[in-house]
């Protein structure tokens, strides 16, 4: 598997949670802590099951999300933070906060 090359920290950071959901994921895992597939879609509005799921493969084989699978009947699947996931969603927190104080300009800006 060949590794990819960053240009800057950014870079990598983007990468990793690059699109509308991934980021959404794991702004809603950060406070519970730990969530069912159900409980994180109705945490995630908008989000398909479908996408929810790729998602969540992507951020867990990023080291960010760790799926843990309870062998039951009916099968329980549980997904939370990992350490690495923590520490970047403590690096949103900021964005997060701007987007809030400004969110009433940003909606405002016509769209295409």
């Amino acid at each position: 598997m060949k590794k990819t090359r960053y240009t800057c920290g950014l870079d990598a950071a983007i990468d990793v949670v690059g699109g509308k959901w991934k980021v959404l994921i794991l702004w809603a895992l950060y406070e519970p802590g730990t969530l069912r597939f159900g409980q994180l879609r109705r945490e995630v509005p908008g989000v398909s099951e479908r996408i929810l799921a790729v998602q969540l493969r992507d951020l867990e084989k990023a080291g960010l999300v760790r799926r843990e699978m309870y062998h039951q009947v009916p099968p329980k699947v549980e997904y939370s933070l990992t350490e690495l996931g923590k520490s970047l969603v403590a690096a949103l927190v900021p964005l997060g906060e701007w987007g809030d104080a400004h969110m009433t300009t940003i909606e405002a800006i016509p769209r295409d």
